[in-house]
């Protein structure tokens, strides 16, 4: 019989990137990339990289039209201002965990917050459409590279 611990280190398959973005400065847009560099410090080219526990942030593919049902307007990527959106793998269940995306190695270390301008983004309530939908935060353990369609496995 398996324990606890066993069923919480099993994923069905990887996850994979589905889209990549910077911030290059304070309430600019988003700009997409099909790669980056990622240093220590986060993605480079975002607006104030720093090495720690928010270096980068990541949201899951499948709570953007779980966000749209909740706001009643389309909803992007670009809006969210995460960096990396990332579908196939519950990013809640790897929290403390390490992954590997690219040639890169990442630790996941606790949920990404929405701020107040989701309300502003998303309208009348978007702050809290975003509560519990809102992503997941990593520190970079190795520096490397992310592309579009990069597999994401756990560790």
């Amino acid at each position: 019989m398996r324990t606890l611990k066993d069923l919480m280190a099993l994923y069905p398959h990887p996850g994979r990137v589905d889209w990549i973005g910077v911030r290059p400065a304070r309430r600019a847009d988003m700009i997409a990339l099909d790669d980056v560099e990622i240093t220590e410090a986060g993605l480079e080219g975002d607006r104030h990289p720093s090495p720690g526990k928010r270096a980068v942030t990541l949201i899951q593919s499948e709570h953007l039209p779980v966000i749209a049902a909740l706001t009643g307007i389309e909803v992007t990527p670009e809006m969210l201002r995460r960096n990396l959106v990332i579908s196939g793998i519950n990013l809640t269940s790897l929290r403390g965990r390490e992954i590997e995306i690219g040639t890169t190695r990442l630790k996941i270390t606790g949920p990404c917050a929405p701020c107040s301008r989701m309300e502003d983004t998303l309208g009348h309530g978007g702050y809290n459409a975003m509560r519990g939908h809102g992503g997941m935060t990593a520190e970079v353990l190795r520096a490397g590279r992310i592309s579009l369609g990069d597999a994401l496995t756990a560790e």
